[in-house]
């Protein structure tokens, strides 16, 4: 076929998609009518893993699996909105790596509120003033974020879904690399880039501050500025990417929450989070954690925080592979109560992949 020809047969693959899409989007809408009716949740992280392990399977290229998903989430995006105005909370500015991170999973059709504390993204979602919220929860370098684990003690929202992200920074600018002069970001950024600030822009003036976002906000006020920063803060503050990746070392991944007011059922690749004290009694801790051994569970994580009500009290944050609707799980909850005076099941969740 000549030029015009594939262009006539793309026009054509066009139509069909689009009245494809409008006809999948009627029949969501008709699902999303049930829920309303019934008091379903109309985010549900079960049906989206689901949707997207079973268009990834149908996939025989050349479109890779990670292109055929990125299409199917905002697909999912924009027939939520319709479904209901969704709102998700999550720690700001904007173009922050949260913000990145809330998006990779919500999609760019619903709406995003910016809160300036975790505390803040908490309290929204506890009293519905936003439909959910993301946090941070921990850093592959820089371990766990205290902050969130400390909003969980006493909390009612629970966890119900995970997001891993792949931290990036970015050289943005709004004209070339000749043109920069001086260049904006997070005091950490420019030590986690050290290197490639040194071989590659000598002679350019270093300018911290507080956020990659504010940095991508000034670069994109002085032409003569640039930023280190997300891909987001390019598109949010039309900026040109002119380096990506110019971190000095790789595999530096953050790990973010979602949080609602419920969380789903079970999919078979799940994971747990739970929160609880042990007794004062010789052994309790140990005790408490031969219950996941004893039934054949995983644990993924375990960290420590001190309890606010009482010195030298700890609280003990778990994850564990499994759902609360497993047997194996259930039969662990009941053991490891018989060894704590306090256990709480923040969610039960698909386990996502670490490399998105």
């Amino acid at each position: 076929m000549n030029l015009d020809e594939l262009r006539k047969r793309i026009d054509q693959c066009d139509r069909e998609l689009v009245r494809l899409l409008n006809e999948r989007t009627e029949f969501v809408l008709g699902i999303g009518a049930l829920k309303k009716d019934r008091g379903g949740e109309i985010y549900v992280p079960a049906r989206e893993k689901e949707v997207l392990d079973k268009v990834t399977a149908l996939n025989e290229g050349p479109l890779k699996d990670q292109s055929i998903s990125a299409v199917y989430r905002e697909i999912m995006s924009a027939s939520l909105a319709l479904e209901h105005p969704v709102q998700i909370a999550y720690l700001g500015p904007r173009a922050t790596f949260t913000h990145q991170a809330a998006r990779s999973k919500f999609g760019a059709s619903v709406q995003y509120i910016a809160s300036e504390t975790i505390r803040d993204v908490f309290e929204l979602v506890e009293c519905a003033s936003t439909d959910y919220g993301v946090v941070p929860i921990e850093n592959s370098t820089e371990g766990a974020v205290t902050h969130t684990l400390d909003q969980f003690a006493g909390a009612t929202v629970k966890i119900c879904a995970e997001i891993y992200l792949n931290i990036s920074h970015n050289l943005l600018a709004q004209g070339t690399q000749d043109e920069v002069e001086k260049i904006y970001s997070n005091p950490q950024v420019f030590g986690q880039c050290r290197n490639w600030l040194h071989e590659n822009m000598p002679a350019v003036d270093l300018i911290p501050v507080s956020s990659t976002a504010k940095a991508a906000e000034m670069a994109a006020k002085d032409k003569t500025a640039g930023a280190l920063a997300s891909h987001l803060a390019a598109e949010l503050y039309a900026l040109n990417l002119l380096r990506a990746d110019v971190q000095d070392s790789g595999g530096n991944a953050t790990r973010f929450l979602v949080l609602a007011k419920e969380f789903g059922t079970a999919t078979g690749t799940d994971k747990t989070s739970l929160l609880f004290t042990v007794r004062h009694k010789a052994g309790a801790l140990h005790g408490a954690l031969h219950a996941f051994s004893q039934f054949n569970i995983n644990m993924s994580k375990i960290e420590s925080r001190p309890s606010k009500g009482m010195a030298w009290e700890y609280m003990f944050f778990v994850d564990i592979e499994g759902h609360v609707e497993d047997e194996n799980v259930s039969c662990a909850m009941e053991n490891l109560s018989e060894h704590c005076s306090m256990v709480t099941v923040l969610g039960s969740y698909p386990a996502a992949s670490k490399t998105p």
